[in-house]
């Protein structure tokens, strides 16, 4: 669960991760499983209390959990299971003037039924005696909760029919008293994915000059997966108004740019160049699957990524290679990733190199069979091989645009870049969007491995 920070609202910058083992919320997350993708943490919350960050998240399948720290950036404390169950979803933590604690949830698998309950005092119990179910509507999710100048804010999203077609629809229910009786108010309109995209997810933000934002995601089904927007928000009558009201009937449209809430911040990329000489991985790395610690090294040989071998589960499937090293796949005009990799340690059987996945997956790297090694490109079992890599070093590019659509190619100098294989379109893949990364695996034994010397992601507009 990864943690992002601002100043601004629109530049951002990845500074770490809730939960360091995915074993903490079940063992189908590990290495020997890989059993969890689209059904890892759901729509998780995060809200300042007590001098504390505090986190709370469902996962579909193995219940409700939360964490705490005193900086974002970790360390967070272990993750502590606050109840086992299964289909809740979309949660948010709430605490009132008096210091009481609340969780809002939709219990997905009942009808979408959102859920009011009361929290113990230290956070990590729920008071199942003080279950209230405060609305029910089809599709009712992405739960929070506020108190703005003593009115209680729900803001939820639902499915609803709009003109001509059903649509996930931003609501909000407020009311004087926690449990209700609550009005209801719809604050943007939806016009469709081809439209609006359907802003749904998200939370309202307060700058410290008093302006308010709504800080959402959209989802198309293309390669990005879902992008963070933000839209203006405007109070009317004691409603917040998402977008801006065009047509006066006291609901938001969508806006499609604006001003920077706060100036004053450069641009960020969340992620350019990394020569892996750190003590630990950036944080806009993320492993697959909870990889195996002893398959990857950063102190072997110091300033190189070292990635071992592992025998996938299935070896005909890329998707249980075990320790796949991965960060987000950007959608900007331009992006161009190289890797830089040594070979000179392989061993017979043993495939590595530099990959794209989604629910589809492509790859182009290098195998060594009877100790010869060959560029190979592997587009979700389509091969094609190429010639024999004589040197110790290789480098792997991956151009795309736009439109996902990515060229791949190799150098065995660094200067000369050659294309190879087919074109690959990126994919969306369980909402997340495509992923590009480093792998290594060896379907015969676990011998052999890489030694990444560098990875360099280029995107438009970076500087």
């Amino acid at each position: 669960m990864a943690v992002l920070h601002s100043k601004d609202l629109v530049n951002w910058s990845m500074i770490g991760h809730v939960v360091p083992d995915l074993t903490s919320i079940g063992p189908e997350y590990n290495y020997d499983r890989m059993n969890r993708y689209g059904r890892g943490v759901w729509a998780g919350a995060i809200r300042f209390h007590k001098n504390k960050y505090w986190v709370y998240f469902f996962t579909p399948d193995e219940g409700l959990f939360m964490s705490t720290a005193s900086d974002p950036a970790g360390p967070w404390e272990p993750l502590h299971q606050v109840w086992e169950v299964s289909g809740w979803d979309d949660c948010c933590p709430f605490w009132d003037d008096d210091g009481q604690g609340y969780l809002v949830a939709t219990h997905f698998a009942d009808n979408y039924n959102i859920h009011l309950i009361k929290l113990s005092e230290d956070g990590k119990e729920l008071l199942h005696d003080s279950d209230r179910i405060i609305h029910q509507y089809k599709g009712s999710e992405a739960n929070k909760l506020y108190k703005i100048n003593g009115t209680y804010y729900f803001f939820h999203s639902e499915v609803r029919a709009q003109e001509g077609f059903e649509a996930r629809v931003v609501m909000m229910l407020r009311a004087e008293h926690i449990y209700g009786p609550y009005e209801e108010k719809e604050i943007i309109h939806t016009h469709g994915k081809e439209i609006d995209r359907e802003p749904n997810q998200g939370g309202l933000v307060q700058t410290v000059s008093g302006d308010w934002y709504f800080i959402s995601h959209q989802g198309s089904g293309a390669h990005e997966g879902r992008p963070l927007h933000l839209l203006p928000v405007t109070w009317v009558d004691g409603w917040p108004i998402i977008g801006e009201d065009t047509d006066g009937d006291g609901v938001g449209e969508m806006v499609w740019g604006g001003r920077k809430p706060i100036n004053g911040y450069p641009a960020t990329v969340l992620s350019t160049y990394d020569d892996f000489d750190r003590a630990d991985l950036a944080p806009y790395w993320e492993w697959n699957h909870q990889p195996r610690a002893d398959k990857w090294s950063l102190t072997a040989r110091p300033g190189y990524l070292r990635l071992h071998t592992c025998q996938p589960i299935d070896k005909d499937n890329f998707f249980t290679v075990c320790n796949v090293l991965s960060q987000r796949a950007f959608r900007t005009v331009h992006n161009e990733a190289t890797a830089k990799i040594e070979i000179g340690s392989m061993a017979d059987g043993q495939e590595a190199g530099l990959c794209h996945f989604a629910k589809t997956y492509c790859t182009i790297g290098v195998q060594q069979l009877n100790g010869t090694r060959v560029l190979k490109f592997n587009s979700s079992g389509t091969i094609v091989w190429g010639p024999k890599i004589t040197g110790s070093a290789l480098w792997l590019r991956s151009v795309w645009n736009i439109d996902g659509i990515s060229r791949f190619e190799y150098s065995v100098d660094g200067v000369q870049f050659t294309s190879f294989g087919d074109a690959y379109q990126l994919g969306w893949g369980n909402y997340r969007g495509d992923r590009i990364g480093l792998y290594s695996y060896n379907c015969e034994s676990e011998q052999g491995y890489i030694d990444v010397d560098q990875f360099c992601y280029e995107v438009a507009g970076a500087k």
